[in-house]
């Protein structure tokens, strides 16, 4: 009998370890390759379940250090936004603010002071509570204010009409005050802020926050806690409201001095973006656009922004996205998770990682993201949300348990669930990721 077959075949040692580390390459690739194609089946699994055919979904799931696209489903598909809008407002605004807000351009000529605004929000903002531009004027007897560079309807296309009484709805303008809105409570006696506003409000209980065209407000006394509601703005409204902070008289002029006009700056533009992304505030991301485009040019008007980052650092986009606003308030925003992705990949790749995680919502622990996506005990979420009626959608980063950072986007729209079943969907999603990436 034959056994030839049974002698073990001998390599050469060169050809040996050649074989050994082509063995170990197709071992390891495979080994990805299945894992990969299992976490593929997951997420198709999910997304395709029965419970989720009745609406439009979009996924685009990207790993920033491979450049590689873990998952994607209609990710180049346009989809209404809502506040993921933002993210889009800030990278424009990281791109072309300083380190500090602009509070306002101001010139002097000969004893009077003349102030030009930038749309600055801070200023007596509610929250933000800035005097930087009002400890300036507070230096002069004589002060001016220039208000026609402000080319901008005051509320921004596809808004809905019956929002102006609500506190995420305040008007936009280019000299804001006390954040364009009046807060209401009720402690020993009524506390109205501006108290300029005091003698308007009404105290009775009424379908109503505020009359439509004019700046009557109304306020239940059995209510507990503060309301907020945004005031019609005007430039007689803004002269005196400036007038009853400065404790003396200015003028309105109809144009800026031949003088040579200077910048005044106010708090650091990060507080200011935390904010916006934190709390998803529609006001400020308005006003940043409109500071924007004060940094590009003398007229105040938000598509000017818009334009300048899409012409200059967006024009590599595969889906230009349909853009009209700078809070997502607009139903005729259209943007695609591709577009997303890329813009939160760009933040990643241009800017130091913690300094961007740091603008975003935390899931579990800050933000509108606080009672929602938990890491359970460690977080992993960080990215804005963004909902409207029948619409939700999630875009930011992931970092998984292996301590890689994913950037992604999903958006849901027209569903006609609750919307905390279509984040149920999504957080299974979002923890198969941080288990198994």
């Amino acid at each position: 009998m034959n056994l030839h077959f049974l002698i073990p075949f001998r390599l050469p040692k060169t050809h040996f370890w050649t074989l050994a580390f082509l063995l170990s390459v197709f071992l390891f690739t495979s080994c990805k390759s299945l894992k990969n194609n299992k976490l593929t089946t997951t997420l198709n699994n999910e997304v395709s379940s029965y419970s989720n055919r009745d609406y439009f979904q979009g996924i685009l799931i990207y790993d920033p250090i491979k450049s590689d696209t873990i998952y994607s489903h209609n990710s180049n598909k346009y989809f209404t936004p809502a506040s993921n809008t933002k993210i889009f407002t800030l990278y424009t605004s990281l791109k072309t603010l300083p380190p500090k807000i602009p509070s306002l351009n101001y010139a002097v000529n000969k004893d009077t002071l003349f102030l030009e605004g930038t749309g600055d929000p801070t200023l007596l903002h509610p929250y933000f509570k800035d005097s930087t531009a009002i400890k300036l004027a507070s230096k002069y007897n004589n002060v001016a204010l220039y208000l026609n560079n402000f080319k901008e309807d005051r509320y921004g296309p596809g808004w809905a009409w019956e929002d102006y009484d609500t506190y995420y709805s305040p008007e936009r303008s280019g000299f804001p005050l006390y954040g364009n809105v009046v807060n209401i409570h009720l402690v020993d006696s009524l506390r109205v802020v501006p108290h300029y506003f005091k003698e308007h409000v009404v105290p009775i209980s009424y379908i109503r926050n505020r009359e439509e065209d004019n700046n009557t407000f109304y306020f239940n006394p059995s209510r507990k806690d503060t309301l907020t509601v945004p005031f019609k703005v005007d430039t007689t409204l803004t002269k005196q409201l400036l007038e009853s902070v400065l404790r003396k008289k200015i003028k309105i002029v109809s144009k800026m001095p031949e003088a040579e006009k200077q910048t005044l700056y106010s708090i650091p533009s990060d507080s200011l973006y935390k904010r916006m992304m934190l709390e998803s505030d529609n006001f400020l991301a308005e006003q940043l656009l409109i500071l924007v485009s004060s940094t590009l040019s003398d007229t105040l008007n938000s598509a000017k922004a818009r334009n300048y980052v899409l012409e200059n650092y967006l024009s590599d986009l595969n889906q230009k996205p349909r853009w009209v606003d700078g809070s997502g308030l607009s139903r005729y925003n259209l943007f695609s998770p591709e577009s997303m992705v890329a813009v939160l990949s760009k933040m990643v790749e241009e800017y130091p990682k913690e300094r961007i995680l740091n603008l975003f919502p935390v899931g579990g622990v800050s933000g509108t993201l606080k009672n929602r996506f938990p890491g359970n005990p460690t977080p992993y979420i960080y990215a804005k949300s963004g909902s409207l009626g029948n619409n939700y959608s999630l875009s930011g980063y992931l970092i998984t348990n292996s301590g890689k950072i994913l950037v992604f986007s999903f958006m849901n729209n027209h569903f006609v669930k609750s919307g905390s079943e279509v984040r149920k969907t999504m957080q299974r999603i979002f923890e198969h990721l941080r288990d198994s990436y």
